[in-house]
């Protein structure tokens, strides 16, 4: 019986993994849920999993989770601390750490350090502190199974015994698809023009507003990049993105042999996260199986860094390494919230990123305190420059 902690457990990928979890109730038992201000969704979660402790994000927050709950013997707590808590206790083996952005960082580095079995949705802890990341897995025993789509195919087409080291498996390239979101034919001199509903309608994935918009900029695919750098030990020379509108393949790895091996399914997240909870074994996802005699036809093609100058900024970030990725991080989430509320153009939330990470001086990323300072400067850089671009 696993003991589950669901980080984020309102979100898109929270709400999946409730739903496995209700198909396998002999398998696995949730211990803590947390969300940030969706109180009656935690309420109804908490109502249906009955986990020991319940964490909201506010103290107005905890005190209508509390009276929610009244006559359940569920802890309630609010703010960081008590994230890190369940992230990290002695009765949780499994963490699901799927908080968006940066806010999903100090939780689920607790639980690296707790040496838990970490399943990563929040790919925002291995951009902003890759190697403290991936330190803290190595030296505290620590599993780490990503939940991205296509970091989860990847991990799947790569031997079993793979230890970041792409030259001694024979991989000559990682190739991370992207559907290319719902701007992929649209004439690019109209991006101008983008409403947040219109970025907020992917083709293929039901996500929240903010993946969503990051999926139209392509931002999220610049992230997942970076993000597999650390996963796999991949350079960025060795990183490739691929644009495939079907979501049908979900990632490639190519060998040096000439063999490209690819893990396929259709687009459900409910799939990549069963696959990580029951690693290394199989379980029932509630996903249909795909059926390749419905598909017409599987198309690619490589990435136009015109209509999607978010990656170009992403690699690049990669590239110099630091606390880059941090900065661009940063400027990304404020950027998107302005664009959500309608205070920015669609188009400037990848102007809001070049002049912030030209503007904020890149340091080493040698400590936590060092990468929040510069998120911190980052955002304060970034409402500067949305200051002056609604002026």
């Amino acid at each position: 019986m696993q003991r589950i902690t669901i980080l984020g457990a309102t979100g898109s990928i929270g709400a999946s993994t409730l739903d496995v979890l209700a198909r396998h109730p002999d398998r696995y038992r949730v211990h803590a849920l947390s969300a940030h201000g969706r109180v009656e969704e935690l309420a109804d979660a908490c109502h249906r999993f009955k986990p020991a402790r319940a964490v909201v994000g506010t103290p107005d927050a905890a005190e209508r989770l509390a009276a929610l709950l009244e006559g359940l013997d569920i802890q309630v707590d609010h703010g960081e601390q008590a994230l890190c808590e369940i992230a990290s206790s002695s009765e949780t083996d499994t963490v699901m750490a799927a908080i968006v952005g940066a806010a999903g960082l100090a939780p689920t580095l607790a639980s690296a350090r707790a040496g838990k079995k970490v399943l990563l949705a929040n790919k925002e802890a291995l951009v902003m502190s890759g190697q403290l990341f991936m330190d803290a897995v190595r030296e505290n025993g620590a599993t780490l199974l990503p939940i991205d789509s296509e970091h989860n195919a990847i991990f799947q087409s790569l031997p079993a015994t793979y230890a970041r080291d792409p030259q001694a498996a024979g991989v000559a390239r990682i190739l991370l698809t992207a559907s290319g979101g719902p701007f992929l034919k649209r004439a690019v001199d109209t991006l101008e023009a983008v409403t947040p509903d219109e970025a907020c309608k992917h083709p293929n994935w039901v996500m929240g507003r903010k993946i969503s918009v990051d999926s139209a900029t392509m931002m999220n695919k610049g992230l997942e990049v970076i993000e597999a750098h650390w996963l796999f030990g991949a350079p960025a020379e060795l990183i490739e993105v691929v644009i495939h509108p079907q979501s049908v393949i979900h990632s490639m790895v190519s060998y040096t042999d000439g063999s490209v091996l690819a893990q396929l399914g259709n687009p459900d997240m409910r799939t990549p996260i069963a696959h990580a909870l029951a690693f290394p074994e199989r379980i029932a996802s509630g996903v249909s199986q795909l059926d390749l005699t419905d598909m017409a036809a599987l198309q690619f093609y490589k990435p136009d860094f015109e209509r999607f100058p978010c990656l170009a900024l992403a690699f690049d970030a990669l590239r110099v390494g630091g606390t880059a990725p941090s900065l661009l991080n940063a400027a990304n989430e404020v950027a998107v919230q302005a664009f959500l509320e309608c205070e920015i153009g669609f188009r400037d939330i990848d102007r809001v990123i070049a002049e912030v990470i030209d503007a904020v001086p890149h340091g080493p990323a040698s400590s936590i305190e060092a990468v929040l300072a510069q998120d911190a400067r980052a955002r304060e850089a970034a409402h500067g420059v949305i200051a002056r671009l609604r002026g």
